[in-house]
């Protein structure tokens, strides 16, 4: 893992500054180092990630339908069995964070996290987003920080999609239960080259139950719940995707797509195993959106194109923060 996170402190100025001129623009005022600066705050957990920073590692296999096999050419929307990599996490930028204070969960995922065909997903609760570009989103962490979200919110009239749902969303008590979304859309594309807008979502599937109260002081309680859970039995999600139409607009993460749109099950992801970060294969791991199979392909949404610049700046910070502890040990040694 040392060694993985020694190589991406080499490259990851140059991904994350090639992703920041192809996303944010030449002469745009934002940049990615602007953001993760934010989201880092005055106080940076070394070697942890500055959004997302608390969560754990899980392992388990995609059961393939097949169903999208029509369209998209991608290795794993083919009918069979296929590894995954993953984290849950909940929102913030402390490691030591209670579960229960985040008002946003997370699942991640890589597919084939061993061959050049690997497809790196992050997901989120929230559905859609407040607003729909990189500076308007900046604005909103900014509003955050200074307590002033219900004023931004008002000043955004395309944040209604977003109020909506957080004034219904009611936070669960597993992470096995929450409903984890793309926000962001995607095109799948099949071999004889037509395109597809899609969004998905991991619905969870509840098959076990754990007997013990869960105690919502404890700052782990969530963790401590899943890992209980999934001693107690396999837990799994349908992984559903939904068609766009001609009257969504792909490129806009802020506008829910109708319930009436078609709906389709790719198949189900079935988690066996469990790790704390710290030990796991995930923690290493930057679950860019835009690392993705042939077969799929990013929309020009642009949201989308600044989350994967955020997210290569925050990897180079942490893995450089790895070497440096690194090379430090060793001087003591």
């Amino acid at each position: 893992m040392r060694a993985y996170f020694i190589v991406a402190a080499l490259v990851g100025s140059v991904s994350a500054a090639f992703l920041l001129a192809a996303n944010l623009g030449a002469g745009n005022a934002l940049s990615a180092q602007d953001f993760v600066d934010l989201q880092q705050g005055s106080t940076a957990h070394a070697g942890f990630r500055r959004a997302h920073a608390k969560g754990f590692c899980v392992a388990g296999d995609f059961i393939s339908s097949g169903a999208l096999a029509p369209y998209s050419s991608a290795a794993v929307l083919q009918a069979g069995r296929y590894p995954f990599i993953g984290r849950f996490s909940i929102a913030g930028n402390n490691p030591l964070a209670p579960d229960f204070k985040a008002p946003v969960r997370s699942f991640a995922i890589t597919l084939l996290p061993e061959t050049a065909q690997q497809w790196r997903i992050a997901m989120n609760t929230p559905p859609v987003l407040a607003v729909g570009t990189p500076e308007k989103f900046y604005l909103q962490l900014q509003a955050i920080q200074n307590n002033s979200v219900p004023q931004f919110l008002a000043e955004h009239p395309e944040s209604q999609a977003f109020v909506k749902w957080r004034s219904t969303y009611q936070a669960s008590s597993s992470f096995a239960s929450e409903r984890y979304h793309s926000i962001n859309a995607f095109y799948l594309q099949n071999a004889a080259g037509q395109q597809q807008a899609v969004k998905w979502a991991a619905v969870p599937m509840l098959t076990s139950t754990i007997s013990s109260e869960l105690d919502e002081t404890d700052a782990d309680a969530l963790q401590k719940e899943f890992f209980a859970r999934l001693n107690a039995g396999m837990v799994s999600f349908d992984w559903q995707f939904t068609l766009g139409t001609a009257a969504d607009d792909e490129n806009n993460a802020t506008v829910l797509w109708p319930d009436s749109n078609v709906q389709i099950s790719a198949g189900i992801l079935q988690i066996h195993q469990a790790t704390e970060q710290l030990d796991g294969n995930c923690n290493a791991l930057n679950f860019d959106p835009l690392v993705l199979p042939r077969g799929v392909a990013p929309t020009a949404d642009p949201i989308l194109r600044a989350r994967a610049a955020a997210y290569a700046e925050s990897h180079r910070r942490r893995a450089r923060e790895v070497l440096v502890q690194s090379v430090v040990g060793k001087q003591h040694e």
